[in-house]
């Protein structure tokens, strides 16, 4: 899992038919107290996120998993699973 903050939105009129209906979110990955290694990336929002929330995220194979119909998975390679309430480390938020 990854864990990211949401920062954007992306607005596709033309895509999968099976996206139809869900948010595209550009999302920045957080590591605490590090300089985030990887660069953003486009999510499909399952869970209702929005720009500036702290969100769980998973790539490749599980979050096309998260989306499957009758014709199987939908082609996705990014999926936010969760949203975050807070972050603790070491006892600090």
């Amino acid at each position: 899992m990854i864990l990211g903050r949401v920062i954007g939105t992306v607005v596709s009129t033309r895509k999968d038919e099976r996206l139809t209906g869900f948010k595209l979110l550009v999302v920045e990955p957080m590591q605490p107290g590090k300089k985030a290694e990887s660069g953003e990336f486009v999510a499909v929002d399952t869970v209702g996120a929005g720009v500036g929330e702290i969100v769980l995220a998973v790539m490749g194979s599980p979050a096309s998993r998260t989306m499957t119909d009758a014709d199987g998975p939908v082609p996705v390679d990014a999926a936010i699973v969760g949203i975050v309430d807070t972050v603790e480390l070491a006892g600090s938020r």
